[in-house]
């Protein structure tokens, strides 16, 4: 029964949105468990999953997202055209700084895109506009975002737009090298090496756990939750969800 507990609870826990996840960490293991036994193990796992799944669902867009929406469609527009995918770009800087242009992250990551110094350095020398190399100016960081995008987009190849955008943001994630040699793994073992969902996004190269859990965490949060939240309060279209 114990490892029947244990398991259910992972379970729930992986239904939580990780917005909630240091505070589901706090309370699983103490105060969970004991609600669990209590009501009955049965009836106790079902409430705690509608609880995280309710929690899961209840995202909303920050305040200061709305200052930067003009010139984030501008600089899409810049990188992917006019039917630029808007909404999925905001999903993404949602999903990396919650819209905070001065966010610095433990590992250095910085400004509202999130990049690390040598990336943002490198994007500097690849698009002549953003020589100034200023991480942590949002009209920057935004039109970086959008042209690294655009860069990863042009290098995977997929099924469809919302496959391709998929492999982008894992590329985007944790380097586009990773992004390749899952790949060509996923094809060795029989699976479709164009389709990220359910196909390349199970196999692992060689990352660590760790790694491994917040790369497949990314583009799915990105496109499965954030993107549909944007497209539905009006920014523009977005990759995966039809409008």
């Amino acid at each position: 029964m114990r490892r029947l507990l244990a398991d259910a609870l992972r379970r729930i826990r992986t239904v939580c949105d990780d917005r909630v996840e240091a505070f589901a960490d706090f309370l699983f293991k103490p105060i969970i468990t004991g609600f669990l036994w209590g009501m009955g193990f049965g009836l106790g796992a079902f409430v705690m999953l509608v609880a995280c799944a309710s929690l899961a669902k209840a995202e909303t867009i920050p305040t200061a997202a709305a200052r930067h929406r003009a010139e984030l469609t501008r600089c899409g527009r810049y990188a992917f055209g006019l039917s630029a995918p808007v909404a999925t770009l905001a999903a993404q800087l949602h999903q990396e700084s919650g819209w905070r242009a001065d966010a610095v992250s433990p590992v250095g990551a910085r400004g509202l895109a999130q990049f690390m110094p040598a990336t943002s350095h490198w994007i500097a020398g690849l698009v002549p506009e953003l020589a100034d190399n200023a991480p942590f100016n949002p009209g920057w960081a935004m039109r970086a975002l959008a042209e690294y995008d655009r860069w990863l987009w042009d290098r995977v190849r997929a099924r469809d737009d919302c496959q391709r955008m998929a492999m982008a943001l894992a590329g985007y994630n944790g380097g586009l090298g990773w992004v390749q040699r899952d790949t060509a793994l996923a094809r060795q073992h029989g699976a479709d090496p164009l389709t990220w969902f359910d196909h390349v996004e199970h196999f692992n190269a060689g990352r660590t756990a760790a790694s491994f859990r917040e790369n497949r965490g990314y583009p799915r949060r990105i496109l499965l939750t954030l993107e549909p939240l944007y497209m539905t309060a009006g920014w523009g279209p977005g990759v995966c969800h039809a409008r």
